[in-house]
């Protein structure tokens, strides 16, 4: 199957961020995808509270959902939005960040609620606390897609190994991570955890990021790593594609999951254990 990854540099405008991605997976299409992922935050990066209250909006009226599920009915293509920001009712006012898997109809198949919330101080100067706009989900899931049983994962999820063994022994062979990682983390981690969640599972990971220095309208800049990557279930890494925006496609295949499984089948040898 031919899969393209879109690496981005979302802005905190939706709509100007939306043309973009549906260019971008116009441009896939024709080029024969048949599945596209785009990066965590795909509508809005901000780092502005305020801005993501103007522009964010709840699931059922969300711009963004709806222009690319319909673009995904257009071109007929199977459709991983990373994640969106999205408004929720919750009395605290949080908002959700949330991965939409989209079939072919332009249907949603599954729905994600990132888990782990990026509550770290980088450096003196970089500090992320996004439980403080975002309440975290509580429930890990599997897309059942025609080309495999797929685990969603987001960004910080990938620091947790239970959570991508676990969605293995539940039957997925792909792990997506759409990220916006941060540039210091990215660097020192970023293709160290992607391997190794590959390699500890048989799986692919695929992980579409944001990239770059992001225009915005209020608050700090933000700047994310980039580098989207594909890693095979062996652990190879198929695609590194650096910090500019792009397209990048790749063929995503059933049988190295399998072959990588026949050669070191630990998933089958997972034990329970007392302690410590």
């Amino acid at each position: 199957m031919k899969t393209a990854l879109l690496q981005i540099t979302s802005s905190d405008d939706p709509a100007a961020n939306l043309q973009m991605v549906r260019a971008m997976m116009a441009e896939a299409a024709e080029q024969g995808a048949q599945f596209i992922l785009t990066p965590e935050v795909t509508n809005c990066v901000s780092n502005s509270t305020t801005r993501q209250r103007e522009v964010l909006q709840h699931e059922e009226d969300d711009t963004t959902l709806a222009g690319l599920r319909a673009q995904a009915a257009e071109w007929g293509v199977w459709l991983l939005i990373g994640s969106l920001g999205i408004k929720t009712h919750d009395a605290d006012g949080r908002f959700a960040n949330r991965c939409f898997m989209i079939d072919p109809k332009g249907q949603i198949v599954a729905r994600y609620d990132k888990i782990h919330m990026f509550d770290v101080q980088v450096t003196e100067t970089e500090t992320f606390r996004e439980s403080a706009n975002y309440r975290p989900g509580n429930k890990a899931v599997i897309a059942e897609t025609e080309f495999g049983k797929v685990g969603l994962t987001i960004c910080y999820d990938i620091r947790f190994p239970h959570l991508h063994a676990a969605l293995a022994q539940a039957g997925a062979r792909i792990l997506t991570v759409p990220a916006a990682f941060s540039p210091v983390t990215g660097a020192a981690h970023w293709e160290a955890l992607l391997r190794a969640r590959a390699i500890e599972t048989g799986c692919w990971v695929l992980a579409p990021a944001q990239t770059g220095t992001h225009p915005k309208t209020r608050g700090k800049t933000r700047h994310t790593h980039g580098h989207s990557m594909v890693v095979a279930p062996w652990g190879e890494v198929l695609i590194d594609a650096g910090t500019d925006p792009g397209i990048h496609f790749f063929e995503l295949n059933d049988s190295s999951v399998s072959e990588a499984r026949r050669r070191v089948p630990s998933l089958t040898h997972v034990r329970a254990f007392d302690g410590p």
